[in-house]
């Protein structure tokens, strides 16, 4: 069965809930991120970097059958662990479930009250990019 978004998202707030201190919550993104499949070099290109994140991070986006796969990769481990989370909740999706989504684990996991403001800029950027490729194949479809 597949699991919407707002189920992948549950699954994430819950899994965070098992974890007392941040620190344990930064040692669980930066596993997340370092079990993040490397993204090919074909795709680490001006055009597919993400504006808005002080680190660099590649996004690319591949529209199959309907539905939306994302691959990315980045040079600094903790955003590394937040688009692995992003991918798991997105990817796979049909544009318009990516587009009506709210991400509402994000807050709940209270990801943006503890990342530096550069760092919470970086994570808002990355999904605006990401519904900027839903909004895309939406249009081409």
């Amino acid at each position: 069965m597949i699991k919407t978004i707002e189920q992948i998202e549950e699954e994430i707030v819950d899994e965070f809930s098992l974890f007392d201190s941040w620190d344990d919550k930064y040692e669980y993104i930066i596993d997340l991120g370092k079990k993040l499949a490397p993204l090919p070099d074909e795709y680490k290109k001006d055009e597919n970097k993400v504006k808005g994140c002080q680190s660099t991070v590649w996004l690319e986006a591949d529209y199959k059958d309907g539905k939306i796969y994302y691959q990315a990769e980045s040079d600094a481990i903790i955003v590394k662990g937040l688009i692995s989370m992003l991918i798991r909740v997105l990817s796979g999706h049909t544009p318009d479930e990516i587009l009506h989504s709210k991400m509402d684990f994000i807050n709940k996991i209270g990801m943006t009250s503890h990342l530096a403001q550069t760092r919470s800029n970086g994570l808002l950027a990355m999904v605006k990019q990401m519904k900027h490729y839903a909004l895309a194949f939406s249009l081409k479809s």
